[in-house]
């Protein structure tokens, strides 16, 4: 029987608790390239690492997982020596998991509407929806959140039932409105300025982008569940992007 890849990724993943090297088949180390700028290529094999971590009682909890095409993206939750939140991003080539992005920021607590940065649904639906979900979520990040457009929120937010799970936000479309307006240094305080991919899988669609947050290099990543042609709900993570003199490999953040 074959495994769909997302699952694969799934015990890929916690075999970062476990140890277990078995896993960690389903990674080419031999083409394997690593876009985290904060990990060594070459230094130390998957298996030997995850083992090596494993000794430290990590809790790794995958939240949600989707695929699309040769792609795998995860939303995930750790307990190492803090709690984090991240986004993970496989690409698959032969069968086997060739390439990895990642997006992770410390877990803070619940948002002004109660809601945490991973709680709400989780499965999948609608897959016949996929691209043109996959469709509403670039214009909404290319016209609204690049653009500046932001007049145009209501065409792709719900006002009647946006859940909101970033830690610094809450539910409802005017929050949006006033976050997106703010400004630091005469400058948009959340500035995008290049989306570099957006996955899909039924009703979720999650967008890579860079830009800036409070003047700081940033990459965001943010995962919105489509429901009737809008943006219902919304979960990311933000991370600030090292200058390059710091990062421990050539391969780039995105």
């Amino acid at each position: 029987m074959t495994v769909a890849k997302k699952d694969q990724i799934r015990a890929l993943l916690k075999s970062i608790e476990t140890g277990d090297p078995e896993p960690v088949a389903v990674v080419n180390e031999a083409k394997y390239i690593q876009h985290n700028p904060q990990t060594r290529e070459g230094s130390e094999g998957l298996a030997a690492l995850f083992l090596r971590l494993s000794k430290t009682s990590p809790r790794v909890n995958i939240v949600r997982a989707f695929e699309d095409g040769d792609f795998v993206f995860a939303h995930t939750e750790y307990d190492f020596a803090t709690r984090k939140i991240g986004f993970e991003m496989f690409r698959f080539e032969d069968g086997l998991a060739v390439e990895h992005w990642d997006n992770i920021q410390e877990r803070q607590k619940p948002n002004q509407s109660g809601r945490t940065m991973v709680d709400g649904p989780t499965e999948v639906r609608e897959h016949e929806l996929t691209e043109s979900n996959r469709a509403l979520v670039r214009s909404f990040v290319e016209d609204v959140l690049i653009g500046g457009q932001v007049d145009r929120l209501p065409e792709f937010i719900d006002q009647n039932g946006y859940a909101e799970h970033n830690p610094r936000l809450g539910d409802g479309i005017e929050v949006v409105r006033l976050a997106l307006a703010e400004q630091h240094d005469g400058q948009r305080h959340i500035d995008y300025r290049r989306s570099h991919r957006v996955l899909a899988e039924g009703n979720f669609v999650l967008c890579a982008s860079e830009g800036a947050w409070g003047g700081v290099h940033t990459s965001f990543y943010d995962l919105f569940r489509v429901a009737n042609g809008k943006l219902v709900e919304h979960w990311d993570t933000m991370e600030k992007i090292a200058p390059r003199s710091q990062w421990k490999n050539d391969n780039g953040k995105f």
